[in-house]
């Protein structure tokens, strides 16, 4: 049983504290929402005011935050939780972030002698709930390996795609892709609506042919087909849109940095800005097919 500090008890936060709960382990979390505080100390984790309260000679120290300043404000400076952490302590950030700043915590956290890992995730807010998550890992081979078991108890994949910020580059390029796949799949259902094609034979048709894809057969953007997904509880307790957009325009911020033509993922991009706009930011990113048809 490891000590561990897990600061972010979002809607992907908090069900993978509850596994590490679940799994055995001691779990410190700290949250702005009392509400996620609740239900973490109600599955048996204890909860901390703050980040280097919870920290505070842990073993293991995990983040879920939404941004990259959040994550800083965290970890760094002689009271972030970086300085609180038991000696040889281990770190891992799965927020989704820019890779430069994931690249300056792996620094930060050489220098305070904490192997650290950026470990983001993709699965949804169904995979954090059942331990089925993916990891995309990047550090070191020591670090990664060490972090393993513990990913282990809250997915069901572990990749280490490289060193230190790598996990970062492959989730930008991951939900690049599927924020284009969402923004497909609910063209298919608009244009499916207005020929008079019923939603159910367009799912049952394009789930077994050429156009299946996690945002289809998973998160399906209509209500009925995929009884999970978030367009069955009016687009609530999912991956927001407003959170899609910031990934999308981190992807956009390192396509023009590395040089990469992105003109789909552009495209995408401003239509969750709209969306987001027009009152869908806290909705599933699904969300975007009433977007959609509210313009049609």
């Amino acid at each position: 049983m490891a000590k561990i500090a897990f600061v972010g008890l979002g809607n992907m936060g908090l069900p993978m504290a509850q596994n590490l709960v679940k799994a055995g382990h001691q779990v410190i979390g700290v949250d702005l929402s009392p509400v996620a505080c609740e239900a973490l100390h109600a599955a048996g984790g204890q909860v901390a005011t703050s980040a280097a309260q919870a920290a505070d000679g842990a073993e293991l120290l995990i983040t879920m935050l939404p941004a990259g300043k959040h994550v800083r404000s965290v970890l760094l400076g002689d009271d972030g939780a970086l300085a609180k952490l038991a000696p040889d302590a281990l770190a891992i950030d799965s927020s989704t972030i820019d890779v430069d700043t994931a690249r300056a915590l792996h620094e930060a956290a050489s220098l305070r002698h904490v192997s650290f890992i950026d470990a983001p995730v993709s699965g949804g807010t169904v995979g954090a709930q059942n331990a089925t998550l993916t990891f995309m890992v990047g550090g070191s081979d020591d670090a990664v390996a060490r972090a393993t078991p513990f990913l282990q108890q809250m997915g069901k994949a572990v990749i280490h795609a490289g060193g230190p910020g790598n996990g970062q580059a492959a989730k930008l390029c991951n939900n690049m892709m599927l924020g284009i796949q969402m923004l497909s799949v609910a063209e298919g259902f608009a244009l499916a609506d207005r020929l008079g094609l019923e939603r159910q034979k367009l799912f049952d048709i394009a789930s077994k042919s050429s156009g299946a894809c996690w945002s289809l057969t998973v998160n399906c953007p209509v209500p009925g087909p995929v009884p999970t997904s978030p367009a069955n509880r009016g687009y609530e307790g999912g991956f927001f849109t407003e959170l899609m957009l910031k990934d999308m325009r981190l992807a956009q911020d390192a396509g023009a940095s590395a040089g990469a033509a992105t003109p789909l993922a552009a495209a995408a991009t401003q239509l969750y800005a709209l969306a987001a706009q027009a009152g869908l930011a806290k909705k599933d990113f699904s969300s975007l097919f009433e977007f959609l048809t509210a313009k049609n």
